[in-house]
């Protein structure tokens, strides 16, 4: 059992996010008979799930659908994050294909280049 500044120090996030979680329903904390919450290590490992799905970049409410008891509603969120994901990765590779060509332009200026000026009204 730890303490929420415990737990928190464990995961490494402040205390008013786990408080934060828990209040938008991401998180169960047990609490004691003074009504102080308590991290068992079912609480623990379920907010190293949220800070997980947090870092690969799920809003709360993925991440609340994402942890649904539901296999099905949890995996519908899960391939709409995988979808946008691979858009950003495209636009990313675009953007670097771009910025690679700007360096080895040979133009003085962008706008007299014609591969430039076709990357600029592609976007």
């Amino acid at each position: 059992m730890r303490t929420i500044g415990q737990a928190a120090a464990e995961l490494g996030v402040e205390t008013h996010v786990l408080r934060h979680w828990e209040e938008v329903g991401a998180l169960a904390v047990l609490r004691d008979s003074h009504g102080y919450r308590i991290y068992d290590d079912q609480a623990l490992e379920q907010a190293r799930t949220v800070l997980k799905l947090r870092r690969v970049g799920l809003s709360l409410p993925e991440v609340i659908a994402a942890m649904a008891p539901k296999k099905h509603a949890a995996q519908a969120v899960v391939r709409a994050k995988i979808a946008a994901l691979e858009q950003e990765v495209v636009g990313m590779q675009q953007a670097i294909t771009f910025l690679q060509h700007t360096v080895e332009c040979r133009h003085r200026y962008l706008d007299e280049c014609p591969a430039c000026e076709r990357f600029v009204r592609a976007t």
